[in-house]
């Protein structure tokens, strides 16, 4: 497999060279055939045979990147050791990393130019992966001394073939067989023996009649006229005989089968069984390794747990002093809003001027009232004056003495 359909700048590489990891991969398979992967890989691990396309990385190909770089370590480890150089199988935990690099030295080991980072291969697809399976196996061919030569096609047979009808056919007994061609002897000889009658006269003979056609021309007429006398027995699906020997193909083929099936089930079941040990052990080498920080996590979810009671608790007297501070705010907003309206009331002129005007107008009233008071005084005066001069008067008039100065009021 040359080099320049693998690598290359895309500019440089042809329409096809998107699909030449398909090509390597079906030469790959058939590679793995003849060296007999199923048995000496599958088998033991216990696999499903490969797809065609099974190392081919594509977006219309469902894929499972784990699985198939394991498969691709396990086939380079076996192709490695089937090469003649000795390579320790990887295990399903090994380092990846470690696991490629290995892989690598080994197929430089062999001669084969690597100029791609390892980084390729752990995706276990691709045309990289192709390529490295490929190349091993090359070498594991030629270490077991197999190359692939051009096909002979056979010589096209222009002899006349036997009359056999498809499987519709019964299959003849040796006895049966013989029996056929006895048949056709018989009929060959009474044909000629009629050809005779028919030469001679119709007056009857004489003597014994004898054949006088010769051995070897007898032979070929019968050689000749034989494969028109071949009868043909077609079957009837209708003939219990048919069924039964179906059933019992059937039954040996379920017995064959079942015994095929067994060992591979005793060998799945001890397969599982195994692992489940394994999964068993590690899991309690995990449980005792872990110990201790389950523990600490026990102890971290019961702290958890406090906490979030605390917390809880806590939220419940943060809304009810939410809603004390969303009341007290409320209060505050109209204590706001009355201070605004006084002060912007107290900073308005209007209402001294309203005040100095009241006071200028309750002046006037006041001296107005003083003229008034004044007034009504002096009429009362002059009330009080007229009835003293009307008193005096009357005392004059009756001898009645005054009263002494000061008594007045």
């Amino acid at each position: 497999m040359a080099d320049d359909g693998r690598r290359g700048d895309e500019e440089d590489r042809g329409p096809g060279a998107a699909h030449q990891v398909f090509v390597v991969m079906e030469c790959l398979l058939e590679k793995l055939k003849v060296l007999n992967y199923e048995e000496e890989v599958l088998a033991k691990h216990n696999m499903k045979n490969l797809s065609r396309h099974y190392f081919v990385s594509s977006p219309y190909l469902a894929s499972n990147p784990g699985e198939q770089f394991y498969m691709f370590t396990i086939m380079a480890a076996w192709l490695i050791n089937v090469a003649g150089r000795p390579f320790t199988e990887p295990q399903e935990y090994d380092e990846p990393n470690a696991t490629v690099s290995n892989i690598l030295a080994e197929l430089r080991a062999f001669g084969v130019k690597v100029d791609f980072p390892p980084s390729k291969l752990k995706t276990g697809s691709g045309e990289y992966v192709c390529f490295v399976l490929d190349r091993l196996a090359e070498e594991a061919l030629k270490r077991r001394g197999f190359t692939f030569r051009r096909p002979n096609y056979p010589s096209e047979n222009t002899e006349e073939e036997s009359v056999i009808e498809d499987d519709a056919e019964l299959t003849l007994s040796k006895v049966e067989e013989e029996m056929i061609v006895g048949v056709q002897l018989c009929l060959t000889v009474f044909i000629f023996i009629c050809i005779l009658k028919s030469t001679e006269p119709s007056s009857k003979p004489d003597e014994i009649l004898e054949s006088t056609v010769d051995a070897a021309e007898w032979n070929l007429e019968v050689e000749r006229v034989l494969p028109q006398l071949k009868v043909t027995i077609r079957t009837d699906n209708k003939d219990w005989r048919i069924h039964v020997d179906q059933m019992h193909q059937h039954r040996d083929g379920i017995k064959s089968s079942l015994k095929e099936a067994k060992t591979y089930l005793d060998k799945l079941q001890e397969d599982i069984g195994k692992t489940l040990e394994k999964v068993s052990s590690r899991e309690k080498y995990i449980n005792n390794q872990l110990e201790h920080l389950i523990q600490e996590y026990r102890s971290a979810q019961t702290k958890l747990s406090e906490a979030k009671e605390r917390y809880q608790q806590a939220s419940g007297g943060v809304t009810e002093r939410t809603r004390v501070l969303a009341e007290i705010s409320e209060e505050l907003e109209k204590v706001k809003q009355e201070m605004e309206e006084k002060g912007s009331s107290m900073s308005d002129g209007a209402p001294v001027v309203k005040i100095k005007q009241s006071l200028t107008k309750l002046k006037q009233e006041v001296v107005q009232m003083d003229v008034r008071i004044g007034v009504v005084e002096h009429t009362l005066l002059q009330a009080k004056l007229k009835e003293k001069s009307n008193m005096t008067r009357d005392m004059h008039a009756t001898n009645i003495p005054e009263p002494a100065a000061g008594t007045f009021t």
